[in-house]
Formats: structure tokens, sequence, C-alpha cells
């Protein structure tokens, strides 16, 4: 399966907790990536300085749903989910 167009909710949905170019203590969930351009893709894709968590992320139907807004969802609910209790 290949990434949407103009989606990016798997740039903005997740926290991201290690260091990536342009935000050293990583990314909060909700809050886009300073590294996506105004196509919404990503400045780093492929390269070297892209974080492991950001290459583990595969699009799939679960993940991507139909929508932008599903995947949204989807990932927002999974954040949710996996938080660390406080």
């Amino acid at each position: 399966m290949n990434c949407r167009p103009a989606c990016a909710a798997c740039c903005i949905a997740p926290s991201i907790t290690s260091p990536l170019p342009g935000m050293p203590h990583g990314k909060p969930a909700g809050l886009p990536c300073v590294q996506l351009d105004a196509e919404l893709r990503c400045k780093v894709f492929g390269k070297p300085e892209r974080p492991v968590f950001c290459g583990g992320l595969r699009p799939s139907t679960e993940m991507c749903g139909e929508s932008r807004e599903q995947a949204m969802q989807w990932l927002s609910s999974l954040e949710l989910a996996t938080r660390p209790s406080v």
C-alpha cells in the first residue's frame, strides 16, 4: 500500500520521543512535524536522519482507513491507548 497524497496523519497524530531534525526533544502527539513540507510530504524521507519510529510506520488499510480523517482518528486512538501511565 502507498501513502495517500496530502495526508500526513502519521506525521501529526503520534508522538515521537526520539530527536529529529528541527525537533531535538521529539514531537508531542497532534503537533505536525517540522519536517512536513507545504504538500504534507516528509523532507527527511529516506534520509539517515529520519527517526527509526517514522521508518517503522508502514501504510496499511487498518492504519490509513478510507480517508485522512480516518487515519488521524485511528492513529490518535492508538496514541491514547499506548500512552504511558503518569
